[in-house]
C-alpha cells in the first residue's frame, strides 16, 4: 500500500539529450560529436573518448532514424520463414536451429535481427512493405517454395537478398547436399540386404523437396531397383498418412527413406499401428538429424544435415554483401549419415 504522506513520482526525464547537449559536455563541436555516434575514424582519439563518457553520462542514444539518413544503414537485418508461426516453432527443430545460427553471427556483427514469417498473404504483403521501405539493409529467406515472389520482388527493388533452397534466382543461395546425403542413406539400406525400399518425399515444389526424391531415385536407379514413392509435407502427420498409403499399396516393402526426420516420426507411428517392426520387418531413415531423432523409438538414422551452420552462413554471406564484398553464388554444406537402431 502506498504511504499517505509519500511525494509525487517523478517520471522520466522529458525529451531525449541532444547533441547539442552532449557537445557542451564534453567541449566539442556538434559536427565532432556526430561523427563520432555515426562512427566516422577521422576523430581524434582523445575528442572521441571524450564524447562517449559524455554521452553515456546524458544516456544519449543516437536517434536511428536520423541515424540512418547519414549512414544509409539501419544495422538491421531481416529473416523471413515462408510459413505459419505455429508452423516455425513447431516440433520440428529446422526453423528454431536457423534462427539460431542467424542469431549468433548477426549479434556478433551488432546488427539486429528482425524476424517475419510469411505464412499468409497478408503477411507476405506487411514483409514486403517493412523491407523495401528502407527499415532493414538486406534480407535473408529460409526453405523457400518455389511460388514464392517476395525474393525476386526485393531484388527488383534493390534489397539484398541471401536465399536458403531457392538456387534459380541471382541471389547467393546457401543449401546442403542432399543428393550425397540421401545417396548414402540408400546404399546403406542396399547394403543391409533390404530389397524393397520405398520413400516418403518432401514437398515437391521446394529445392529440398525434389532434391530429396531425385537422390532416392538416382540410388535405387544405379541398383536396379524400382523407385516406390508416397509424397508428404515435412510435417509429422503427413508422414503418418503417407507410410498407411505405402503399406496398403506395397504390403512388403522392408525400407523407407523419409525426406525429414518429423515425417519419419508419423511414419514410425503408423508402422507400430500396422504391427511393423523396426528395424527387423522395416528399416527406416530420416533427414536432418534434429533433436527429436535422438529419442524416437526407436532412436532414427538420418542423414544428418549441419541446420544451424546454414543460418551462420547465411549471416556471414550477407554481411559480405553489405560490405561489398565478393560472395560465392551457390554455397554447399556437406551432409552425413548417423547410424542409430532404426536402420
Amino acid at each position: 500500500m502506498a504511504r499517505a504522506d509519500a511525494g509525487p513520482v517523478r517520471g522520466p526525464r522529458q525529451g531525449r539529450p541532444t547533441l547539442e547537449e552532449v557537445a557542451e559536455r564534453a567541449g566539442v563541436s556538434r559536427a565532432t560529436v556526430s561523427r563520432v555516434v555515426n562512427g566516422q575514424t577521422t576523430v581524434n582519439e582523445d575528442l572521441r573518448r571524450a564524447v562517449e563518457a559524455a554521452a553515456d553520462e546524458l544516456g544519449y542514444v543516437p536517434h536511428a532514424a536520423a541515424r540512418s539518413l547519414v549512414t544509409h544503414r539501419t544495422d538491421s537485418v531481416a529473416l523471413i520463414l515462408p510459413e505459419s508461426p505455429n508452423r516455425v516453432f513447431s516440433d520440428d527443430q529446422f526453423f528454431p536451429s536457423v534462427i539460431r545460427g542467424v542469431a549468433t553471427e548477426l549479434d556478433a556483427a551488432g546488427k539486429l535481427l528482425v524476424l517475419m514469417t510469411t505464412g499468409s498473404a497478408e503477411a507476405r504483403k506487411r514483409a514486403e512493405r517493412y523491407a523495401v521501405g528502407g527499415h532493414v539493409d538486406g534480407v535473408m529467406f529460409a526453405s523457400l517454395h518455389d511460388a514464392d515472389l517476395l525474393p525476386e520482388l526485393m531484388m527488383r527493388r534493390g534489397v539484398p537478398v541471401v536465399c536458403n533452397g531457392l538456387p534459380q534466382l541471382d541471389a547467393p543461395c546457401i543449401d546442403v547436399d542432399h543428393l550425397g546425403g540421401v545417396r548414402a542413406a540408400v546404399d546403406y539400406l542396399i547394403a543391409q540386404g533390404r530389397r524393397r525400399i520405398a520413400t516418403i518425399a518432401g514437398p515437391l515444389d521446394m529445392v529440398a523437396g525434389r532434391a530429396r526424391l531425385d537422390g532416392y531415385r538416382a540410388a535405387l536407379a544405379a541398383a536396379d531397383r524400382r523407385a516406390i514413392v508416397a509424397v508428404g509435407d515435412f510435417t509429422a502427420e503427413s508422414g503418418q498418412a503417407a507410410m498407411r498409403q505405402l503399406l496398403a499399396d506395397e504390403p512388403d516393402l522392408d525400407a523407407v527413406f523419409v525426406a525429414s526426420d518429423l515425417m519419419a516420426h508419423g511414419a514410425l507411428q503408423a508402422l507400430r499401428e500396422a504391427g511393423r517392426r523396426v528395424p527387423d520387418d522395416v528399416a527406416v531413415v530420416g533427414f536432418d538429424d534434429i533433436a527429436l531423432a535422438t529419442y524416437s523409438d526407436p532412436p532414427l538414422t538420418t542423414v544428418r544435415q549441419p541446420i544451424a551452420r546454414i543460418g551462420r552462413t547465411m549471416a556471414r554471406t550477407m554481411l559480405r554483401l553489405l560490405e561489398g564484398h565478393d560472395v560465392e553464388p551457390m554455397t554447399i554444406l556437406p551432409t552425413e549419415l548417423v547410424v542409430r537402431e532404426s536402420a
